[in-house]
């Protein structure tokens, strides 16, 4: 697919895939929930819950991603 034939959706859904692998190497995960209103809703897994920097890896890191890649995302929210 093309950058501009993707929906917001299918863009978010491309980078977190592409953040995966990051969390992954240390135990943890995501799932995207959904996204509405121009907030994505993620759910932390694996070792990412109850860790004291997931809250910083999800939007110190992931946030600003989203922000870059996707114009249309405002935020993220965990779920």
């Amino acid at each position: 697919m093309g950058g501009d034939c993707m929906t917001v959706e299918e863009k978010i859904k491309d980078v977190l895939e592409r953040t995966r692998p990051f969390l992954q190497q240390d135990g943890g995960d995501l799932e995207f929930v959904k996204y509405e209103e121009g907030i994505v809703y993620i759910n932390m897994t694996g070792a990412c819950v109850g860790c004291a920097a997931s809250s910083v890896t999800l939007y110190d890191g992931i946030e600003q991603i989203l922000l870059a890649e996707v114009p249309e995302v405002i935020g993220v929210e965990h779920i």
